[in-house]
């Protein structure tokens, strides 16, 4: 999706002309005149065009057009825009209103399709918007919306020289926010006007459900504190037959005697959700509602700011039923529920009768309510319940950890992750850490044929969570793996998600600024504006015209936009890398890269901050999220010294690509900062801080990384080279930290909050002295080398590896992936080596079940003269779940994978089959 990738033609499969009928559209002077109008024409024949999301869309087409000085109305009939300079039809693809306009010979079959097609409507120019349902109606208005919005001629932002079709990658592209904070969230959570511009936002973004959460500020209900909402039920209505009631405790701030819960404010609550609701169905976005907690009494929280009275472990199901009754009849719109339903719900694993009883209110509704059941240690009694009501049911599964990876679903789990008798655990959790441990962190055994639900990936805010991000090519890669196997889409958990969480609320806006200018206006989203276009559009279509996020940008920034638009993307791909190849803690609520709680390289310098990691807990064993694909430094240091060649991405490869990144975003924020409209405007110096930072955490973890390496080659060798090294770069990593602190103490608060212990809260500058303590260490251990050090051109080559650019191998290949496989039959593949076919000495197919409590197995493939061949085994291809592989080819004192990353890291690095023939 580069600015040079092609053609739209080239660029875009489904982006259809429909022949050359530019003199049919709008001429520059269209409406040049004083009195000109244009008309919108809704077919109220048409079943989906009536209905409140197209009207609504309609008006905002209106609205846009109407700021540009002309005169717009929407009207009923093309009779009632005779004398209009030019006029949009929405009308089905069947409609004889439509009869003038050129005829596409393909039906809209896909939900959510859309068809934009120029042409004349009574003698005059016209755009005639089809559709297969209400979101496609909703998303071409919206379309032609933005093109008049954002171009300053309304004749140039009408003009369609060719036919648009489109239509969506993903069947659900969901946000969800979250409601962890009374301090942080309660203003915006009373605001009508926050809501109505958040949701235009989503809607146009292309979004088509949004997740409104409660009950995810903490994991535990232990030492809680902040808990307004935490169980919503009480919050919301006032059960008949129960006399349960929200005793107000203190708050933030420690003060007693404060005004008690009252029946108002529960009744504006429940008023407000249902304005939240309603607003969001007007749009043409599903409302879900998460519910992740049904705890209702905390331990160990002398500072809780709320009790819940009147509930029994006899009363608290069968409450819990009938609070949710009451809330899906208070709320029609909610046409989905979100819930937690392992241990962290506050109901121990295995207490099958509560989830019963409250899933009685679902099936009892009277209209059709997903069930979305977050993924973590579900079992088939769970799923069998869950599809027993009758009700649609999705498993949200975690796309990469807590965390936020590269585009493409991890090819293996952490060690960690995978089942053993050791880490076998009874009680709360005895489904998620027992047997089904391997289902915490990602799609699991989940993805099987015949299955009664459908999977959904979950996008956690770990590694993401506070800074602006925003690359079209890693939204794309995700808009292209989101529907993997038959997976439904994504849902991504926004960023500020758990900003202020477990009590640690402040006042002053979530988005933590220091400096009060850089705060949004209108609320915390219009930060991150641009991160919901382009993440919307590329979920919708990953080959989305770059023109769609482009326009926005175009209007704040000018000429400077391209560079502004590089800038962000480059600077965007640091912290997903360092996610898939350095994950010191699954957890979100450890491992947060933004404000890294440093891990010593130094065994023994200081305690690992990270509990959720390999032993021994030090740098240089830290796994990746996918251990198939890269390698530890510990694991590469071994390969360089030993002379082994390993076709995993090393630490110094990950290096190598942030420098890069880094390097490149820094000349293109140099250049924005001249081209740019104004760089001093708020809009353009929010961007500039979160891009300088997240290239300065780029220097940092480039830096340790390599000095990670040269450490573990120092620490098996004594050589003193390679201990000077390592410590060279160490303070290397140190100063970019440390320069990247001193400017972000400026821009943000001193305490920057997600949770209410130090590695979930402060400020860059808090994490220099645990980086000092470990450098001092490093020095200690320089002084004092193994009895023995060990030198000669093994541990050379290995220095000059550590420290030089990497050169991968690469071979021009050619392979075919089959369409589809037949189960109980091989599975033969060939992979064409080409030209250089001779320096290949062989090449070793990998495959695996696509379930990650399986492990991949290998064969060596058999040459014939430039290809080489190999089946998976009949019996393997006879299971319930597709199948994934990919090639490792070698070469003297070198191996490399096929398919490989592209540059931008943006791609599937294996193949996967789902269909069976």
């Amino acid at each position: 999706m580069s600015a040079d990738s092609g053609s739209p033609m080239q660029r875009r499969d489904f982006l259809k002309l429909s022949g050359a009928v530019t003199a049919l559209s709008l001429t520059p002077r269209a409406f040049a005149g004083p009195s000109q109008r244009m008309s919108i024409v809704v077919d109220a024949g048409e079943p989906c065009a009536p209905v409140d999301p197209v009207r609504w869309a309609a008006s905002q087409l209106r609205r846009a057009v109407i700021a540009k000085g002309v005169i717009c109305e929407i009207v009923g009939s093309p009779e009632q825009a005779v004398g209009s300079a030019f006029s949009v039809l929405v009308a089905g693809p069947t409609s004889t209103m439509a009869r003038d306009f050129p005829q596409a010979s393909e039906v809209l079959s896909s939900p959510e399709a859309l068809r934009l097609t120029p042409g004349r409507l009574m003698g005059a120019p016209a755009i005639w918007v089809s559709a297969s349902g209400t979101r496609g109606f909703v998303y071409g208005l919206l379309e032609l919306a933005e093109r008049v919005q954002f171009n300053p001629d309304l004749a140039a932002g009408l003009h369609l020289a060719a036919a648009l079709e489109e239509k969506p990658a993903n069947e659900v592209r969901s946000v969800s926010r979250l409601f962890c904070s009374e301090v942080e969230d309660k203003p915006w959570y009373d605001d009508k006007d926050f809501w109505r511009a958040y949701l235009d936002v989503l809607a146009a973004s292309r979004f088509n459900r949004f997740n409104f959460t409660f009950g995810l500020g903490y994991d535990f209900p232990r030492g809680v504190t902040g808990d307004y909402f935490h169980f919503p039920y009480p919050y919301l209505v006032e059960v008949p037959g129960y006399d349960v009631r929200v005793v107000r405790l203190t708050n933030e701030a420690g003060e007693q005697n404060l005004p008690p819960f009252s029946a108002e404010e529960r009744e504006k609550n429940l008023q407000m959700l249902r304005f939240i609701a309603s607003e969001t169905s007007a749009r043409g976005l599903q409302f879900q509602l998460g519910i992740w907690t049904q705890a209702y009494q905390w331990t160990d929280s002398p500072r809780a700011h709320h009790q819940i009275e009147g509930l029994t472990a006899e009363n608290h199901a069968a409450y819990s039923r009938d609070a949710l009754a009451m809330i899906l009849k208070a709320c029609p719109q909610i046409q989905g529920l979100t819930l937690r339903v392992h241990g962290e719900s506050g109901v121990p694993e295995g207490s099958y009768p509560f989830w019963k009883t409250l899933f009685e209110a679902i099936s009892s509704c009277g209209r059709k309510i997903e069930i979305d059941m977050h993924a973590k240690g579900v079992n088939q009694t769970m799923i069998d319940m869950a599809t027993e009501t009758g009700m649609p049911v999705k498993l949200g599964a975690k796309y990469s950890a807590e965390h936020e990876s590269l585009g493409y679903n991890q090819a293996d789990i952490r060690e960690l992750e995978i089942p053993q008798p050791d880490r076998m655990e009874s009680g709360v959790f005895s489904v998620s850490n027992g047997a089904r441990r391997f289902t915490r962190y990602g799609y699991a055994d989940f993805l099987q044929q015949g299955s009664r639900y459908q999977l959904l990936f979950r996008l956690w805010p770990g590694t993401q969570r506070h800074l602006l991000s925003g690359d079209p090519e890693m939204a794309a890669a995700f808009g292209r793996t989101s529907n993997f196997c038959g997976a439904a889409g994504l849902d991504i958990m926004e960023p500020l998600t758990f900003k202020g969480r477990e009590g640690s609320g402040m006042p002053g806006g979530r988005c933590a600024y220091a400096d009060a200018s850089l705060n949004p206006k209108g609320g915390d989203w219009e930060k991150f504006e641009y991160f919901y276009r382009v993440w919307g559009r590329c979920l919708y279509n990953p080959d989305a015209d770059p023109e769609t996020w482009r326009r926005y940008l175009k209007s704040s920034f000018g000429s400077g936009s391209s560079s502004v638009e590089s800038a962000l993307a480059n600077a965007s791909r640091v912290l997903p890398l360092v996610t898939s190849a350095h994950l010191a803690s699954a957890s979100n609520h450890a491992f947060w890269p933004e404000i890294y709680d440093n891990m010593p390289i130094v065994l023994g310098s200081e305690r690992s901050p990270y509990s959720d990691t390999p032993t021994p807990k030090c740098f240089g064993t830290v796994s990746p999220l996918d251990p198939q694909l890269f390698s530890t430094i510990v694991e590469h240091a071994g390969d360089l010294l030993a002379g082994r060649p390993n076709p995993k991405y090393s630490p110094i490869e990950v290096a190598q690509w942030l420098e890069d990144y880094t390097t490149a975003s820094t000349q293109a924020l140099t250049n924005a900062r001249l081209q740019a409209s104004s760089h001093t405007s708020p809009e353009f110096r929010r961007i500039e801080e979160d891009v300088l930072i997240q290239n300065g955490l780029g220097r940092f973890f480039a830096a340790k990384l390599r000095s990670g390496v040269l450490f573990e080659i120092y620490s098996k060798t004594g050589n003193a080279e390679a201990g000077k090294l390592a410590l060279a770069y160490y303070k290397q990593a140190r100063e970019a930290w440390a320069a990247m602190a001193t400017r972000a103490n400026s821009v943000y608060r001193a305490d920057i909050t997600y949770g209410d212990i130090p590695m979930r809260r402060g400020n860059w500058t808090d994490r220099l002295p645990g980086i000092d303590t470990d450098i001092t260490a490093m020095q200690n251990k320089l002084l004092a080398p193994p009895a023995s050090p060990v030198s000669g051109q093994t541990v050379t080559l290995a220095t000059k590896a550590a420290t030089g650019r990497p050169n991968r191998p690469s071979l021009r290949c050619a392979h075919t992936p089959p369409e589809s496989f037949h189960p109980g039959q091989p599975l033969s593949l060939s992979l064409k080596t080409g030209s250089e076919h001779d320096t290949v000495t062989a090449v070793h197919l990998y495959y695996r079940h696509v379930n990650q409590g399986e492990r991949w197995l290998t064969m060596e493939m058999v040459r014939n003269h430039d290809s080489y061949g190999a089946a998976v085994p009949g019996d393997y291809t006879n299971s319930v779940y597709p199948l994934q592989y990919y090639f490792v080819l070698q070469r003297a004192n070198a191996a490399w994978f096929y398919p490989a990353f592209n540059s931008t890291l943006s791609n599937q690095p294996y193949y996967a089959i789902a269909t069976r023939s």
